[in-house]
């Protein structure tokens, strides 16, 4: 759970502070907040801007998602998953029933691109979700 409790002095000499709490944020399922392109933290804001651009902040609790780095994950994710996917749909096919070439490019050519498309979304979303729920955050040297 992501809470924070401060105490934000008035004055050096001051004896009283006020009290300052943020909403308290259960932790969420990073497959269904992923896929959906909803805040790691809330649920409710669009993490993206677009069909791939992170936005800067969430618009519901202002998270800020400059921690968010995939990198090339989401894309090494979909090439396999989809090529297995679609290799042994071609090879499923060639054996059954034998079709000419064209027929494969015509079928499985935009089938790939749409498979590729629809799940890189899917797997940005995933991998920036759990990056958020398990605090990862790039390596650093101690001093």
């Amino acid at each position: 759970m992501h809470t924070f409790i401060g105490i934000d002095w008035l004055d050096a000499g001051a004896e009283q502070g006020v009290i300052v709490m943020e909403t308290e944020y259960p932790p969420l399922p990073p497959l269904q907040t992923g896929i959906r392109g909803r805040c790691p933290r809330c649920g409710q804001g669009h993490m993206f801007n677009g069909f791939l651009t992170l936005q800067p902040e969430c618009e519901a609790c202002g998270l800020d998602y400059s921690f968010a780095d995939s990198g090339d994950g989401p894309a090494v994710f979909v090439i396999l998953i989809v090529g297995f996917i679609v290799i042994g749909m071609v090879l499923w096919l060639q054996v059954n029933y034998g079709p000419p070439i064209w027929v494969h490019i015509l079928l499985f050519g935009p089938l790939t691109i749409i498979l590729s498309l629809l799940t890189l979304r899917w797997f940005k979303g995933i991998l920036i979700a759990m990056q958020y729920r398990h605090n990862a955050r790039e390596g650093r040297l101690s001093d």
